[in-house]
């Protein structure tokens, strides 16, 4: 297990600590007991991970529970017995490699963070009871509402943004939605268990409801035609009643109740009163952990989804489909080019050559294999060698297709080689969010000065990276700290909470106080390498007609 800046190494196997330098362990020991640490936990698409760090960014400990959406009537959701089973286990698993490493009990706490994948819908009675089920960022069964509320607001709404699903279930009549007390993200349910508070961060809330960058909450005029829009239905609430309260990265966003502390940690050792920042989606971790939150700065997240966020100087010139307007959790314009398709079919294919090598009676690792066959992308055509594959498990919004088939093709002609199958693979994860980021740097002219990495796709050095580089036509940075990925950035936040100065920015405090000393890797895109990946999505967007053939003819 790597656990990024970790200040020691631990060898769990053997059970034994190894340290240059004695007193650095004993510091971090000190600083457990005493509490001057951030938690933070990430609910991710595939994993849900916590991250235990110093106020100046180091990894103390890491926690991890593996899990994995469930397609039931239609709907991609997670239940609610498998979402507190897996916050639990996450917390308890870093709980024991805290035990282990340092030989203490973890108690105290100096604030936590809760973050998780933006958008989606969680519906809840005065009760506190979910009414509904979570309908997470991957469905697209709201092409109507998000249709509407764009016309009616003159203003992108996603399929997948809160505001779009709730006024589905209203266009739908479902029977629930005139019980409604409370409708937040996944973050915002978590932290509600936990603090009994209806907040969230502004980054999350801008994938629920357009955001004014000004007053740092939801835009007042669209919020009133949103009411007035659905006043003929004569529901007792309004969006105000329902939705969480805005709060930005910094501002206190309650503490964490008995009952919450007893949810957490099921040993009953850890203890309340903890304070606890806003609670963040996957997007604002991932700018806060890249440090991308500044204007001109930009970062693409990799993984299960793909995502490229790029922070504005001003707001774009008109409105597009393709193109997400949301922002950093201290509330600067953001335009996000969000992919719903990533590298789950990568992965996939990454099973399918660990089962052979088991068959060959080879023993081979998912580290191992990883590695190996990224690395062996490197050796294919530029283009990939006229090889095409989707990687769509559900629709595409940046595409305009509602549901997704996943394929690969080639012609007679194709150089079909393991180099090129993977290098195609490897290309597709990151086709749906060129197609955005085109729009923002051709069309709008968008200035960016650096463009940082992050997720699974980047932890093969130089691969992911280098692809990158070539699909934006810009040097990209991926730091060492790349993989802690979303529950680091939301342990940054919370340690930005609990220890920043009076008057201090958040991207001060990263520029100082977290990444001054942190080191990185630029890659530079070559014309060539360039050229080869806009052949590809020459391809790519040809292709797209036999993507939609599939989506109508496969209906098994």
């Amino acid at each position: 297990m790597s656990f990024g800046r970790l200040p020691y190494i631990y060898n769990k196997r053997k059970n034994q600590m190894i340290t240059s330098e004695r007193n650095v362990f004993m510091g971090a020991k000190e600083l457990i007991i005493e509490g001057e640490t951030a938690l933070g936990i990430e609910l991710g698409s595939t994993r849900i991970k916590g991250v235990l760090i110093d106020y100046q960014g180091n990894v103390l400990a890491v926690g991890i529970h593996d899990w994995e959406n469930s397609f039931i009537d239609n709907i991609w959701t997670y239940s609610l017995a498998e979402i507190h089973a897996g916050v639990r286990d996450c917390y308890s698993s870093l709980r024991k490699i805290v035990e282990e490493t340092y030989g203490v009990t973890l108690k105290k706490i100096g604030s936590i963070g809760v973050s998780a994948m933006m958008h989606g819908y969680m519906a809840l009675d005065k009760e506190g009871r979910q009414i509904a089920p979570f309908q997470t960022w991957r469905n697209t069964n709201t092409q109507q509402a998000a249709d509407e509320l764009t016309e009616l607001f003159d203003f992108n709404i996603p399929l997948r943004w809160t505001v779009a699903h709730l006024y589905q279930r209203i266009l739908d009549r479902e029977k629930h939605v005139e019980k409604l007390d409370y409708v937040s993200t996944l973050s915002g349910y978590i932290h509600w268990k936990l603090t009994g508070e209806r907040v969230i961060g502004v980054g999350d809330a801008a994938g629920m409801f357009p955001i004014d960058s000004d007053t740092i909450d939801y835009d007042a005029g669209m919020k009133e035609k949103f009411d007035d829009l659905i006043r003929p239905y004569g529901y007792s609430w309004k969006l105000e009643d329902i939705f969480p309260k805005v709060l930005a990265a910094g501002e206190n966003a309650g503490y964490l109740t008995e009952e919450g502390a007893a949810f957490l940690d099921e040993t009953g050792n850890l203890e309340s009163g903890i304070m606890m920042c806003p609670p963040e989606g996957d997007a604002g971790t991932g700018m806060t952990a890249t440090n991308s939150v500044a204007p001109r700065t930009g970062n693409v997240s990799a993984g299960t989804s793909t995502f490229a966020m790029i922070v504005l100087e001003k707001q774009l010139s008109k409105v597009y489909r393709e193109i997400d307007m949301v922002t950093t959790p201290t509330g600067f314009p953001c335009a996000m080019s969000h992919a719903n398709n990533g590298t789950s079919d990568l992965n996939a294919w990454i099973g399918i050559f660990g089962e052979f090598a088991k068959l060959m009676g080879m023993e081979a690792s998912p580290g191992d294999l990883f590695q190996k066959l990224y690395t062996k992308s490197l050796e294919g055509d530029l283009d990939c060698g006229g090889l095409l594959a989707y990687g769509y498990y559900s629709g595409e919004n940046i595409t305009m297709l509602n549901e997704g088939r996943l394929a690969f093709l080639r012609t007679a002609e194709s150089k079909f080689n393991l180099a090129n199958f993977m290098k195609v693979n490897l290309y597709t994860s990151l086709g749906a969010v060129k197609m955005g980021l085109d729009i923002l740097m051709d069309d709008e002219k968008v200035k960016v000065e650096k463009i940082m990495g992050h997720g699974g796709f980047f932890k093969t050095k130089g691969v992911g990276q280098r692809y990158l580089a070539a699909a934006v036509g810009a040097p990209v940075t991926v730091m060492d700290t790349a993989s802690e990925g979303g529950a680091w950035g939301i342990a940054l936040l919370a340690a930005y909470l609990a220890d920043k100065k009076d008057g201090e920015k958040l991207e001060d405090f990263l520029d100082n106080r977290i990444f001054k000393e942190l080191s990185g890797e630029t890659i530079e895109p070559t014309k060539e390498e360039i050229d080869g990946f806009d052949a590809f999505m020459d391809h790519y967007k040809a292709g797209l007609e036999i993507e939609k053939s599939a989506i109508e003819h496969m209906k098994w």
